[in-house]
């Protein structure tokens, strides 16, 4: 059943009860934040709520104030075109990158190709099994890229799970030949200290420089030592990827002792992580600036030599920012949003005892020229519409709509659906537009909903973690104009120049 209506209760209450309060402070107290952890098949479940807090979820469907289980809601002007469920690959489903007609989804097991030529009705062109978290995606010409951050036997994709603390643990960077896109062929692997988290790509005409995010969560992994607190820099020969290899690992937070120089997190800075790498980084090559989302600190940096980028500015928010998770850049580049991905993306802070300044969207203007300029803070962005205690919601990744003169941006929020937000007034944003489902269940805090929602050329894409692809369709004034916009080729942490 899909439900269209706005329900103006829902800005009311659904507040934290006991269990997801203490969830959320205990992710906040034990040091840095982490990623959403394997879930295996499926989304992950938590322990079971209290019967007080279940009968609260139960109150609110029957009151109207959120959807009810799988209930599918959203606004006006968006419309649900198609939904393509999960198959041979059971995992979480994580990024998504895109090319032409196809769009190639990410998946803890490996990833998945869609032909989305008719985007209501989507094909599935290959599917390849290559488990290893998070297989975060992009491709660059007939180069497909895969993240692995997680403890393997080895880089092949028959490798299994392993401790970490074993000799022979690979992760890395996978690279695959995707020439014939119903046959990708591995092609190359290389070893990155941390492993991969995220990373972003540098594409040039002979050479594509992969900027590798990882982070140092347990120092007692042997390749993961502290001071961790640069970023591993790849260069891939297009022509012969099989070369693909480190080439450097500038430091972004030089500092004295053996953490390194970035924020100091908990207990100095309460509630924040401690800087021990980044979490993922987004670069505008034909402005040749970068901004990096850090852990503990938001960074700008310029990129006029790839291998060797050099921070330009740096900024924290030890109040309200407990995890710098990923940033986007406005298309005149004056700008850039970061967000925050507060509990860890495992914990319900879309609610009212949460509020709206964290687990938000930090919305940052960039003054001055060249290397002197400077991230100025100037509100907070979060959706409007309350969660119930048992869905896992954060601010993760999105995208622009390309708009001239505007600043419009689709976001995933977990299980608080896609969003669609306007910040061209800095200090006024506001949501336009959203697609949502209610709880997965009632009975205990899950994770699940949208990992990634991307604007390519007319439609919205996002990568639900449990339910699969959905396409929707946005109808508005405001964005209507982005659908003359063609894209040959969109990694989002890669950002074009839409109107170049």
């Amino acid at each position: 059943m899909i439900l269209l209506r706005e329900s103006r209760t829902r800005h009311r209450r659904l507040g934290v009860a006991a269990a997801a309060a203490g969830l959320l402070a205990a992710l906040l107290t034990a040091g840095p934040a982490v990623a959403t952890p394997d879930p295996g098949d499926g989304p992950t479940t938590g322990k079971g709520v209290s019967k007080s807090t279940e009968a609260e979820v139960k109150a609110a469907i029957a009151d109207g104030e959120i959807p009810g289980q799988d209930e599918i809601v959203h606004s006006g002007n968006i419309e649900h075109l198609v939904n393509i469920p999960k198959d041979a690959l059971p995992g979480t489903n994580s990024d998504l990158a895109f090319q032409g007609r196809y769009a190639f989804s990410g998946n803890y097991d490996g990833f998945r190709i869609f032909d989305i030529s008719n985007p209501r009705a989507p094909k599935t062109v290959a599917q390849v099994l290559c488990p290893g978290s998070q297989n975060d995606i992009s491709v660059s010409g007939n180069l497909l890229f895969l993240s692995t951050d997680s403890s393997r036997s080895d880089s092949s994709c028959n490798s299994t799970t392993q401790p970490a603390t074993e000799k022979s643990s690979w992760e890395g960077m996978k690279v695959f030949d995707i020439s014939d896109k119903r046959n990708p062929k591995y092609v190359a692997a290389v070893e990155t200290a941390c492993g991969s988290h995220t990373h972003t790509l540098v594409p040039e005409r002979r050479n594509v420089y992969i900027y590798v995010s990882s982070y140092s969560p347990n120092a007692a992994y042997p390749d993961c030592q502290p001071p961790h607190d640069g970023i591993s820099v790849i260069k891939v020969p297009r022509n012969a990827p099989e070369k693909a290899a480190v080439v450097s690992f500038p430091v972004l937070f030089p500092g004295e002792g053996p953490d390194g120089g970035g924020n100091p997190g908990s207990p100095t800075n309460p509630g924040v992580s401690k800087t021990t790498g980044c979490h993922d980084i987004t670069v505008l090559p034909d402005e040749d600036l970068a901004a990096g989302a850090c852990m503990g600190d938001g960074i700008l940096f310029s990129i006029k030599d790839p291998e060797n980028p050099k921070v330009i500015d740096r900024v924290q928010d030890n109040v309200n920012f407990a995890f710098w998770h990923s940033a986007t850049f406005n298309q005149r580049a004056n700008k850039v949003v970061f967000t925050d991905e507060l509990g860890g993306g495992g914990a319900a802070t879309c609610n009212a005892e949460i509020g709206p300044n964290r687990g938000a969207d930090g919305i940052y203007d960039i003054v001055g020229k060249g290397d002197k300029r400077k991230l100025v803070f100037r509100s907070y962005f979060k959706i409007p519409r309350h969660q119930a205690d048992v869905e896992v919601c954060v601010a993760h990744n999105g995208s622009l709509i390309p708009v001239k003169g505007r600043d419009i941006m689709v976001q995933a929020w977990y299980q608080g659906g896609v969003s669609v937000w306007d910040f061209t007034n800095s200090a006024r944003p506001k949501e336009i537009g959203y697609f949502e489902r209610g709880p997965v269940t009632t009975e205990r805090l899950t994770t699940a909903g949208s990992w990634s929602a991307y604007y390519y050329n007319g439609y919205i894409y996002s990568n639900d973690i449990a339910k699969g692809f959905d396409v929707l369709k946005l109808s508005d004034k405001r964005t209507d104009a982005a659908r003359k916009v063609r894209l040959g080729e969109l990694n989002v942490q890669t950002q074009p120049d839409y109107f170049d």
